[in-house]
């Protein structure tokens, strides 16, 4: 063989057969991770909508204005006049009409009418819209492997989540209610935001391959990832309080900030006659503890924020930095509220800042679990 000299430029010129192979992560089934995204991210926006419209037909009082549960035939409104009659002669029958609006004619009725039946289309909506979006990715044999089962539990939750309402509107049906039961609307608000934060999850970590995300998951902080997953609770909680309060109209009745009425305390803080359901029924208890988890909640967020400003990735503070403004936002929102005595557009206002609020906490959890790769040319996306 001859002799070539040391820095002799080497050369393969033999044409390449098969082209590079990626690693085992590589290897699976990709499926189509950006339509999905898309698909998810339609979902988030209706689901939100949904929330906001559920908000928005509770505060108006619309909750119990269709006293039936017919999940297909029920997604056609009362076309005539003798239909809106029958409507309103069965609204008649249940202790709202009787004990709260017994002077409420057609016309008002209709009112009422529309919010809830716009609220349960859209729930038919959501529910359409992933079953298409589901089987769709599934018999193009498009979702991704080990994505099944995430993306069909958003469907039974979903179903769940009819069944539930239900449920919620029935217990304003019979005996001396005037509205729906306000620990049934705090299940009801609970799992909706649990679906919401499912699709958000799924949403971020879509956007990233998977190989990207076991690579960035090495270099993730756990210390920081297990104080927002608190974080992320605690914001879960407080929303469950919120429908409490909104349940039994208790943002309304404890006006001023920061007392309640003008006490610190206020005096109606416990009824011995409710027993344990003071915390469930009790206006002063329920908006008192709304406020106080409220502040627990800042000073955490505050502690949480402290701590991310110690990570080395520029991405994951910033995320904390988003989420600390959406926290002010919020609490700016909750003080108007309480003083203004909660009108529908504050109201809505402060629900929507909820969802916003609760979904950059996740986003920055996300972020302290899988934070993006940095060097000394910047951010690796």
């Amino acid at each position: 063989m001859a002799r070539r000299p040391v820095f002799q430029e080497v050369t393969d010129t033999t044409p390449r057969t098969t082209p590079p192979q990626g690693g085992m992560i590589d290897a699976g089934h990709r499926g189509a991770r950006g339509a999905i995204r898309l698909w998810l991210i339609l979902l988030f926006v209706m689901v939100a909508a949904m929330i906001a419209l559920g908000g928005a037909t509770r505060l108006t009082g619309s909750g119990l204005s269709i006293t039936e549960w017919k999940p297909v035939t029920g997604a056609l409104p009362p076309m005539d006049t003798a239909a809106w009659t029958a409507e309103f002669d069965k609204y008649q029958q249940i202790p709202q009409f009787r004990l709260e609006n017994p002077d409420m004619d057609l016309a008002g009725f209709k009112q009422i009418y529309w919010w809830e039946w716009s609220h349960r289309l859209l729930g038919r909506m959501v529910g359409l819209v992933w079953a298409l979006g589901f089987f769709g990715f599934l018999l193009a044999r498009r979702i991704p492997t080990g994505w099944v089962p995430r993306l069909l539990a958003l469907g039974v939750l979903g179903g769940a989540q009819g069944a539930i309402g239900w449920w919620m509107v029935h217990s304003g049906l019979s005996g001396e209610m005037v509205r729906v039961a306000s620990y049934r609307l705090a299940v009801h608000l609970g799992l909706a935001f649990a679906i919401l934060g499912l699709i958000a999850w799924s949403v971020l970590s879509l956007g990233r391959s998977e190989a990207d995300l076991l690579r960035a998951r090495r270099a993730g902080e756990a210390k920081l990832f297990s104080m927002t997953t608190g974080l992320m609770h605690l914001a879960f909680v407080q929303i469950l309080i919120g429908a409490l309060v909104a349940g039994i109209d208790a943002g309304r009745m404890y006006t001023g900030w920061p007392t309640m009425g003008g006490e610190w305390i206020p005096a109606g803080l416990w009824d011995a006659t409710l027993g344990w359901r003071n915390f469930f029924e009790n206006p002063a208890l329920v908006q008192f503890t709304h406020r106080m988890v409220a502040y627990l909640l800042t000073i955490f967020a505050v502690v949480v924020f402290l701590r991310a400003r110690r990570s080395p990735h520029p991405v994951t503070r910033g995320a904390y930095v988003v989420m600390i403004a959406a926290l002010v936002v919020q609490v700016s929102l909750g003080i108007m509220n309480v003083i203004h005595a909660s009108p529908l557009p504050l109201a809505l206002a402060h629900q929507l800042g909820a969802v916003a609020l609760f979904t950059l906490i996740l986003r920055a959890r996300h972020h302290a679990r899988y934070p993006y790769e940095t060097s000394v040319r910047g951010t690796i996306r």
